[in-house]
Order: C-alpha cells, then structure tokens, then sequence
C-alpha cells in the first residue's frame, strides 16, 4: 500500500479501470489509448525508423493489448506491458516478412543516444530537424537488440531493470547493451557531424 505522501505511477491500472476494459467498455478503452499510443508510436518509430510502420505496428499492438486484456492484474503498470507487446509485435511482423536487414555477427556491438561529443549539448544536438533524421539513420544501423535497449533507456526512460524484463535478459546485459549503444551511437554521430 502507497503512502499518503506517495502517489502510484499514472500507468498503473486499478480494479476498477481494468474491469471496464476487461468488459470492452469503449470510452475506457479510448482513454486507455490515448493516454499510452504517443508513447507506442514514438518507441515504434525509432525501432522501425518509418511513420507508416509505426503506426500500423502502434494499432497492432492496442489490438492485441484488447484481446489479451484478460491476463493483466490490477495495480500493475500498464507501460511495461505494452512496451513488451510492441516488442513482440515488431519482431513478429519482421519474421512474417522474412527480413534479415540486421544480425548480430555483423552489426557493431556498440549503441548510443546520448550527447555528440563533449563540445556539443543534447539541447544543440536536437536543435534541428536535420539532427533529428541523423540520429534516426544512425539508430538504424545498429543491431534492432541495442537499438531498442537505448530508445527504452533514453527516450522512454525507463530503468535498467525493465529494460532488462522487456528484452529478457540479464539486468547486466541491459546494462551492457545501453553502455555499448551510446559508445556506437556517439562515434556514428561523431562521424556525420565532421562532415559539414
């Protein structure tokens, strides 16, 4: 039980929210996705690095998130859960179609999202739109596995720990793997911002 001073995490999901959408009330169901699809959307983007597949991905995972309501338990966070819905789900779509755009025995083992270089802020950095889509590129190229694990540490902020659940894995490999990732991502950046 919370303390008077606490206040639980507005992605939690009480008895009573959780019955209406167990009973597929509409108006609840359309609350629950409007307050949870930017989130879904913008994690799909920087997985998939395109708005139309996001957005199909985004609605696929609110469908499955509907037929699979059933198994959620009240008081539980409702984010970590459609993060690891739209991690499958994205997984799935690329096995469907057979794509092996990325493996891990030729992808670098390095990923980042962090500042450029010491000379240059995160607020500078993301100045332009132009910066935006290089570090959107940049995302692309690594492997989905790290790419994935810095988007969920610094663009959705979350902690190591459910990075670690989403992705099944170790929380030392969580950890890795973001540690790796800003390295990567940083030299890819690096590289592109010398090139002016």
């Amino acid at each position: 039980m919370l303390h008077p001073e606490m206040t639980a995490p507005e992605d939690v999901l009480d008895a009573a929210l959780l019955s209406k959408l167990c009973s597929g009330d509409e108006t609840a169901w359309h609350a629950f996705i409007a307050q949870h699809e930017r989130r879904m959307y913008a994690y799909l983007y920087r997985l998939e690095g395109h708005s139309e597949d996001a957005l199909d991905l985004t609605q696929e995972v609110f469908y499955r998130a509907w037929r699979s309501i059933r198994t959620f338990r009240a008081g539980e966070r409702a984010l970590p859960w459609l993060y690891q819905i739209a991690r499958n789900t994205q997984i799935e779509r690329h096995r469907r179609k057979q794509l092996s755009r990325f493996s891990l025995e030729e992808a670098q083992e390095d990923v980042g999202f962090e500042a450029v270089s010491s000379s240059r802020s995160p607020v500078q950095a993301a100045e332009s739109a132009q910066t935006q889509d290089r570090v959107q590129r940049a995302l692309m190229d690594l492997a989905p596995e790290y790419r994935e694990a810095v988007v969920l540490r610094f663009v959705e902020d979350l902690p190591y720990d459910e990075i670690a659940r989403i992705q099944g894995v170790a929380l030392g490999t969580a950890k890795s793997r973001v540690f790796r990732a800003k390295e990567q991502l940083a030299g890819l950046l690096a590289s592109v911002s010398d090139i002016h």
